[in-house]
């Protein structure tokens, strides 16, 4: 009799780990994102690990969106970026390396939001190619430098691309997606999914919703797990 339970629950583990059925993540503490409440978020340069020279300024175009629509009041990029340019600041690592007191008392927003681009780019291989970003980012109180959330945001072409199951149909795919990446700005495209995940309120551990989305109060009444 236990030989045959163990066996049951070795089937069931193994048919959820076939089935890519992962145990819950462990839910993210909002104890302190709660607490800070923030209303007005500053978007910084995001710093780019990618060898893609346009990733910084392709992304950042494309996080104000997501972010307002998660209910926050987001700075005018432009306006933000050229005050910076203004005081000497070029880069976004001087930016991001700027102390979180100054950046409150400069552009009096609650909370800022930096962006590091880990990926940004197509990859070409025999039978196929692929654009990829990928994103990290934490959100920082600037009244009080307190750490309010971080998480990642992933997206690629190969996620909406059927796959041929033969192989001269994966050498003509591999072809026609080469050339079609090569004169297409696909990496502009991709970086808006990877902002939209990054920055979303319905994704699990991600951002609390602002406090102009409906869904607000109860976000911020939610039991601390």
């Amino acid at each position: 009799m236990r030989t045959l339970f163990i066996k049951a629950v070795g089937v069931v583990v193994g048919a959820l780990l076939l089935s890519g059925c992962a145990l819950p993540s462990t839910p993210y503490d909002y104890t302190a994102y709660r607490a800070s409440r923030p209303t007005s978020v500053l978007i910084l340069p995001p710093i780019n690990h990618s060898p893609e020279v346009k990733a910084t300024y392709s992304v950042l175009a494309q996080l104000s969106r997501p972010l307002g629509e998660a209910g926050y009041y987001v700075l005018p990029v432009a306006l933000v970026d050229e005050t910076f340019r203004g005081n000497g600041m070029t880069t976004p690592e001087d930016i991001q390396s700027i102390p979180f007191d100054k950046l409150h008392d400069t552009f009096g927003a609650d909370a800022a939001l930096y962006v590091v681009v880990e990926d940004y780019g197509t990859s070409y291989h025999v039978i196929n190619s692929d654009t990829t970003v990928t994103l990290s980012a934490r959100l920082v109180d600037l009244r009080t430098g307190t750490l309010l959330w971080q998480g990642a945001g992933y997206a690629s072409t190969a996620e909406e691309r059927g796959q041929s199951s033969s192989l001269a149909g994966m050498l003509l795919s591999a072809i026609i997606n080469q050339i079609v990446d090569s004169v297409s700005d696909y990496g502009h495209e991709v970086a808006g999914r990877a902002d939209e995940r990054l920055l979303s309120p319905q994704r699990v551990n991600g951002i609390l919703p602002g406090p102009h989305s409906p869904t607000y109060a109860q976000a911020m009444a939610a039991p601390t797990p």
